[in-house]
C-alpha cells in the first residue's frame, strides 16, 4: 500500500522551510553502540532531512528494527554472563555486588530484562580488571 498521507508540496513541519517530498531514503539508527542501517519509506524534506512516517511505512520496516534490537540486547546478556563466569561469580553473588535482587542476573543474562547502565559499565571494567573486584567484595 504505502500512499503518502503528505499532500504534494506540504511544508515540513519540523523545520518550516522545506517540502515534504515522497521517497525511499537509507537511514542508520544507533541502538547501544550499535548502528542499524535500513532502506525507509516516508515523506523526507528536502532541507532538514526529517520525515514523516505513516503506518504503512512503519509497518514495512519495524519488524527488522526489532529484531536488531532484540539480537544486540542478547548480546549484552551473553556478555555479561561470560565476564560473571570469567570473575568466577554466581548469578546472586553478581546481583548482591550490583545492588539488585537475587534473580536479577538471571534476568539481565536471559534477556528478560535490560540492566541499567552502571551494571553494563562496571562489569565491562571488570573485564578488563578483574583485580578490581577483590576491592569491591570487601565493601
Amino acid at each position: 500500500m504505502n500512499t503518502s498521507i503528505i499532500v504534494a508540496d506540504t511544508i515540513c513541519p519540523i523545520c518550516f522551510q522545506g517540502v515534504l517530498r515522497r521517497y525511499v531514503k537509507h537511514v542508520a539508527m544507533d541502538y547501544k553502540g550499535r548502528v542499524f542501517e535500513q532502506d525507509q519509506p516516508g515523506d523526507w524534506c528536502d532541507k532538514c532531512g526529517e520525515g514523516i512516517l505513516n503506518g504503512d511505512d512503519l509497518q514495512a520496516t519495524e519488524p527488522a528494527w526489532l529484531a536488531f534490537r532484540e539480537e544486540v540486547d542478547k548480546e549484552e546478556g551473553q556478555a555479561l554472563a561470560r565476564i560473571r563466569r570469567k570473575l568466577r561469580l554466581t548469578q546472586a553473588e553478581a546481583a548482591k555486588l550490583t545492588g539488585g535482587g537475587k534473580n536479577a542476573f538471571s534476568r539481565y543474562e536471559r534477556g528478560e530484562v535490560h540492566p541499567m547502565p552502571a551494571v553494563l559499565n562496571l562489569f565491562k571494567l571488570l573485564d578488563k580488571h578483574p583485580e578490581l573486584l577483590d576491592d569491591l567484595k570487601v565493601q
